[in-house]
């Protein structure tokens, strides 16, 4: 199979733009882009050949296609906080999958979430299909079969834990809570220097159709993490109630195993 060697991605924002920082100093060629015209400006400084996108639910107008003239697109905006995201999000991926068959993309990263999951008070790996609570996460779900279902391209989905890292402080959190709640839960999170090399990882290897989990495999209680991220970030302590909750855990083994990936951050206590 053909190496890659064009790379676009779609949403340079505090992932994706060290992440094309990553990919151009491991000699790829890179293609930006931001909804903001203004940040135009600020991802060609940093030697990223950039372009404005946006959906609102259809591409913008002034796009220029020439930003998918690749042979991979990494896809890198999550869906917003609004009411008819389960709806909304879907048509603008409607969009951007017309675009897709238009070019000569042959493989699409498709940057997930694990909120795609239902609590289900266990360990969760790739195979769960119950539906989320959350819309985001059901508006996740029908975006990631409509790209499976595509023939025109490869697609492998790679669903984040919560991101942290740099100025992500996550002891910032709970510091204006008086009491936080499920202290007991464990915590899914993943350091955004994984991210980058798992991403990474995807590319060099060539994996591209696949769904993967992506989290530290180590899972602190939220009580114990965030009790120690404001310790160490200067904030004041969290108090946690204690009861039983909800939640989930989320295996990143068919990564580590059947991938052959070493984190970083086995634990994201390790991590601040």
């Amino acid at each position: 199979m053909e190496k890659v060697n064009n790379i676009s991605i779609l949403g340079c924002g505090w992932l994706g733009l060290p992440l094309a920082k990553f990919l151009i100093k491991k000699g790829y060629q890179v293609k930006g882009s931001t909804s903001d015209s203004a940040r135009v400006g600020e991802l060609t400084a940093k030697g990223i050949d950039a372009y404005q996108i946006f959906f609102n639910p259809e591409i913008n107008e002034n796009f220029n296609d020439i930003f998918f003239n690749s042979e991979l697109l990494i896809v890198n905006f999550p869906p917003k906080r609004r009411a008819d995201i389960e709806d909304f999000h879907p048509l603008q991926f409607q969009s951007l999958i017309q675009e897709i068959k238009k070019s000569k993309i042959k493989h699409v990263i498709f940057i997930s979430s694990t909120s795609v999951y239902k609590n289900t008070n266990g360990v969760v790996d790739e195979k769960n299909n119950e539906t989320p609570e959350k819309s985001s996460g059901k508006a996740l779900r029908k975006v990631e079969q409509m790209l499976l279902n595509e023939n025109s391209f490869t697609c492998s989905i790679i669903r984040f834990g919560g991101l942290i890292g740099y100025d992500r402080k996550p002891g910032r959190f709970f510091s204006k809570v008086s009491k936080a709640k499920n202290g007991n839960a464990p915590v899914n999170l993943i350091h955004r220097d994984d991210c980058i090399d798992i991403i990474h990882h995807l590319i060099k290897n060539e994996i591209w159709d696949t769904i993967i989990n992506a989290c530290c495999p180590e899972h602190p209680t939220r009580n114990e993490f965030y009790k120690i991220a404001a310790e160490k970030g200067g904030f004041p302590t969290p108090t946690f109630e204690e009861e039983n909750s909800e939640f989930k855990v989320i295996s990143s083994d068919y990564l580590i195993h059947n991938l052959s990936y070493k984190f970083k951050y086995n634990n994201p206590i390790d991590a601040l």
